[in-house]
């Protein structure tokens, strides 16, 4: 059908949660996501966190054109071989489990994805790849995490002849920033495409997906720029045809 909008898969927190009188464990998401999602043209549909396995995983993907692992807590460090440093969050197992198999099964699909801040992390650790834990011991300042919800603002340089470029145009932009972890050793087959001016990586891709893209940042909280998520749409269009 000429016209069809892509359907675009949103990972969830999973999170005690408080409506009203009830203090529950609840799946949810900020509007800021699936709001940029919709006004590139996309259809949004959430996947909150569950019992996996490769044929589950499969069969979600099966349903969406293309996918978005949100930012959120800190990937579980065991998955890199390594101990909690004390600012590391408590694992998220369940959410940790259920993204590795949904990135897994679309990279292998090649299916079209975007990584937001702990979704690049995880990008990363899936492949084989570290995390930096605490990344003012690396830089010495915290700059990319100012607390209090309140996000920075920092340039990062974008590489020409990247999926990134494409997307973004202009060799540098300026984006919000709310992490205090990084990539640390990349994974094989993973391309860096921006870094900021203290060598913080900012953004991956896989050469091998048509849309294969991680961001340190969160671009859904620049309610001006969408166009990372209308390059994800847009790709998920093709791949449809």
């Amino acid at each position: 059908m000429p016209g069809r909008a892509p359907v675009i898969g949103l990972t969830t927190y999973l999170e005690r949660a408080q409506q009203g009188v009830w203090d529950v464990k609840a799946s949810f998401l900020p509007h800021a996501y699936f709001n940029a999602v919709n006004r590139a043209g996309g259809i949004a549909v959430l996947l909150p966190p569950q019992p996996v396995d490769a044929q589950i995983a499969d069969r979600v993907l099966d349903g969406v054109d293309g996918l978005i692992v949100t930012g959120g807590k800190d990937v579980d460090p065991a998955r890199y071989g390594q101990q909690p440093h004390e600012t590391t969050d408590e694992p998220r197992r369940d959410r940790d489990a259920w993204e590795d198999a949904l990135l897994t099964a679309a990279i292998r699909r090649e299916l079209p994805f975007l990584g937001i801040c702990r979704g690049m992390q995880l990008l990363n650790v899936v492949l084989g790849g570290t995390l930096h834990q605490h990344l003012p011991e690396v830089i010495g300042s915290n700059r990319y995490n100012l607390g209090g919800g309140n996000y920075s603002e920092n340039d990062v340089a974008v590489d020409d002849g990247t999926v990134l470029s494409e997307t973004l145009g202009g060799p540098v932009v300026s984006v919000h920033s709310y992490h205090h972890q990084s990539i640390d050793r990349v994974a094989d087959g993973v391309t860096v495409s921006a870094r900021s001016g203290d060598g913080v990586i900012q953004a991956v891709e896989l050469e091998r997906v048509p849309f294969g893209v991680g961001v340190q940042w969160h671009p859904e909280e620049n309610p001006d720029d969408i166009r990372l998520f209308e390059g994800l749409v847009d790709a998920a269009r093709k791949a449809m045809k």
